[in-house]
């Protein structure tokens, strides 16, 4: 990929995330605005590269389904992820996040990625606990166009610029000023005064759907 300057400022790139939806199932919507940056930005790829915590996971069944629909392109480090795991035993995931074009501003880029919020400890005191998701860094690969050099550095990122199976090419980080510099997830939690009812319930619901069970196929079970 060739860089060819164009006169741009960097504080006019734009970048926002936002987290839809409630619960533990939401949608990570990022925008990336280029500015007078992005007039000349028609052969670029970019991408939003984000680190999620562990209260946060990307499930690779979900995302190998929706890029087969060629709805969202995405990159997951690691790509094995354990969707079972709590938080206090899962670990960080790295994903690339690959942006479309939006078809109503034309140096504008977004792009929507399921998240997923994990189980937490139970809490003293709140219903809730926060997860915060930290402002992604935006990458760029030109091969038609380019940003001025002064607004970007080479960025240590082997993926290919289309998001399908090919070489890595050459990444730039794009140097930005986040809208917001983090997002928080709110995800519910159960209280601990409620650890005794919780084993009860649990206890008496495993007995009785057990005794319904066996009911069931001493009934109708076969055993000649």
């Amino acid at each position: 990929c060739a860089i060819s300057d164009v006169q741009a400022a960097c504080q006019d790139v734009a970048v926002t995330q936002e987290l839809l939806k409630e619960g533990f199932h939401r949608d990570l919507l990022v925008k990336v605005e280029l500015g007078v940056a992005g007039e000349d930005a028609g052969g670029c790829t970019v991408a939003a590269r984000t680190r999620l915590p562990p209260g946060i996971y990307v499930d690779p069944d979900e995302l190998a389904s929706l890029q087969q629909q060629n709805l969202t392109k995405a990159v997951l480090i690691p790509d094995v992820v354990d969707v079972e795991a709590p938080e206090y035993l899962a670990t960080d995931l790295l994903v690339l996040l690959y942006m479309e074009p939006d078809p109503r501003c034309s140096h504008c880029f977004r792009a929507a990625l399921p998240v997923h919020g994990r189980y937490h400890r139970p809490a003293e005191d709140s219903e809730e606990a926060s997860v915060v998701l930290k402002s992604p860094e935006v990458l760029v690969c030109c091969c038609d166009a380019g940003l001025s050099a002064e607004c970007w550095k080479p960025a240590g990122v082997e993926a290919p610029c289309s998001g399908k199976n090919g070489g890595p090419c050459q990444w730039y980080s794009l140097t930005h000023k986040p809208a917001y510099e983090e997002s928080i997830l709110q995800v519910p939690v159960g209280l601990r005064q409620h650890s005794s009812l919780v084993c009860v319930v649990t206890l008496l619901a495993t007995v009785l759907c057990s005794s319904l069970t066996l009911a069931a196929v001493c009934k109708y079970g076969d055993f000649s």
